[in-house]
């Protein structure tokens, strides 16, 4: 059955109810974003990340040669179906086992919907049906693609506060690592997933962050393919901007230098909206003509959930996506300005 066809029927059609959304992004970050988009449109493409190579993914990936599928199970569980059934297999799908101090520790730290993923992968022999018929399973809104086809190593150099710096190599390693810059992926041009690549070209809406900025959101920059569709997409692009923008790899970037990072990885990119929270930047203004750069305009709004710093709440960035798409930033884009002789 053809991947398409299949998508289709198990969601006995697309429900074009909304606007056409491909999030870009892995780990948390996309969670947090596709908590979000779900509640505004059923009609998401995910697009995740494939360098994870900790935990149980990490565990997989090497003993099995397969994708990691951990930032999948992830997205997968944030498009569950409301209700007893959709509720039931999302915690079935995030539910780790955990072993006897004295047992066997085979199973110890796997998520259970890791491997659900990786028997469908090994039954089908195909990663995209495979995450389809997951899909199914849990009777998710919208589809999950990976980033590409082939298992990805991110590189980067990391720079120390004693003026200090080495390359290192693994996301694990590099999302601890202070200040990071020159990243770079493993193989350089991955096999790219068509389907991925059709999305970005076709979505009405391409969502960039919030996630790890070096791991899980300029990744998607460094994959030739997706990022050649990225800039000749006719999509509306937003960025999501993070709640800490001074943990670990962006120690130091500062919130323009989020956009400009975006910038130096794909250069010509456009931005049509930045999402922000107004307590999470210092310097509004200078934020501001930063994202006037690329064409973008900021959009303020508290997204943060109660009691935590650095959480998006699904509720109030759902709030921010439809102001985003159904009001005035949803217009064309605008060129950027003519620099000043």
């Amino acid at each position: 059955m053809a991947h398409r066809e299949a998508a289709d029927e198990a969601g006995e059609g697309r429900d074009r109810s909304g606007p056409r959304v491909t999030a870009l992004g892995g780990g948390h970050g996309l969670y947090a974003s596709l908590s979000a988009l779900r509640r505004l449109t059923p009609d998401i493409d995910a697009v995740v990340t494939v360098a994870d190579d900790g935990g149980s993914s990490g565990r997989l990936r090497q003993q099995f040669g397969v994708l990691p599928p951990g930032d999948l199970r992830m997205a997968l569980s944030a498009l569950c179906d409301d209700s007893e059934w959709g509720h039931l297999w999302q915690r079935a799908m995030q539910h780790r086992f955990e072993g006897l101090p004295e047992g066997p520790q085979e199973l110890h730290g796997h998520a259970m919907g890791n491997l659900i993923i990786l028997a469908l992968w090994q039954m089908l022999e195909d990663p995209i049906e495979g995450l389809e018929w997951a899909g199914r399973l849990l009777k998710v809104h919208g589809r999950v693609l990976p980033m590409a086809l082939d298992p990805l190593v991110i590189t980067g150099r990391a720079m120390y506060p004693n003026g200090t710096s080495r390359s290192i190599a693994g996301q694990a390693r590099l999302a601890k690592a202070p200040r990071v810059e020159d990243v770079s992926l493993l193989p350089e041009a991955p096999r790219p997933c068509p389907e991925s690549v059709e999305s970005i070209r076709s979505a009405e809406w391409v969502i960039l962050g919030p996630g790890s900025w070096f791991t899980s959101v300029v990744p998607h920059l460094l994959v030739p393919a997706n990022r050649e569709a990225l800039l000749a997409s006719q999509a509306r692009i937003c960025v999501t901007m993070n709640l800490g923008l001074e943990q670990h790899e962006t120690a130091g970037l500062g919130a323009a230098g989020h956009l400009e990072t975006l910038e130096r990885y794909a250069p010509g990119l456009r931005v049509d909206v930045v999402i922000a929270d107004p307590e999470a930047i210092d310097c509004h203004a200078e934020f501001e003509a930063a994202a006037a750069r690329y064409g973008a305009r900021v959009h303020w709004r508290p997204v943060r959930a109660e009691g935590s710093a650095d959480v998006h709440d699904p509720e109030l960035l759902a709030a921010a996506y439809r102001e985003v798409m159904c009001g005035p930033a949803a217009g064309p884009h605008v060129e950027p300005p003519e620099p000043s002789v």
